[in-house]
């Protein structure tokens, strides 16, 4: 005889825990059959118990998110047992001060190329872009209302620093406060 019923292999966790996978496991939409090691990960940094309970104490729209959330803290721990998510955190920080100061040198040099041809200033003259660039400027900002200012724009060539507070930097170079 023939059964009419079709197989549905077990999820992940159930199959891992060895137990029947009923149809309303709770694990069973999160960790399929094809991907064991996610729910081994999960399992051995938190475990079977607590994730079942934080599955049903979260919303069903939340769910997918707290297992993506559980999952990648868990393969964190795995690989870092000490720092987990905070060590990738910690290193991604760190570039991302790296690059902002490559950033910074970068723009820094490219106004000294740009400024290589102005005449040195003094702290009482004004620092007036040439027509064009203002023209660009206000038109961009404000949709050509006039939003650069250059009466309120003084630079100092001593201190590296210009009427509105701000200054030095790398390279002497001073901030622009456009």
């Amino acid at each position: 005889m023939a059964s009419s019923s079709s197989y549905n292999p077990p999820c992940a966790a159930c199959k891992f825990l060895r137990r029947k996978c009923i149809q309303s496991c709770v694990f069973a939409p999160y960790f399929p059959p094809e991907d064991p090691q996610k729910f081994m990960n999960v399992h051995k940094i938190f475990g079977a118990s607590n994730v079942a309970k934080l599955l049903n104490d979260v919303s069903p729209h939340q769910r997918q998110d707290a297992v993506s959330s559980l999952a990648y803290e868990a393969e964190a721990r795995v690989r870092d047992p000490v720092y987990g998510c905070v060590g990738v955190i910690s290193f991604l920080q760190q570039e991302v001060d790296r690059l902002q100061k490559d950033l910074d040198a970068a723009n820094a040099e490219l106004i000294r190329h740009v400024c290589n041809g102005m005449p040195v200033l003094t702290s009482t003259q004004q620092v007036n872009p040439p027509q064009r660039a203002m023209d660009h400027f206000s038109a961009s900002r404000n949709g050509g209302g006039g939003f650069y200012q250059p009466q309120n724009r003084m630079w100092n060539s001593q201190n590296g620093s210009n009427s509105r507070g701000g200054g030095g930097g790398s390279g002497g170079g001073g901030r622009w406060w456009w």
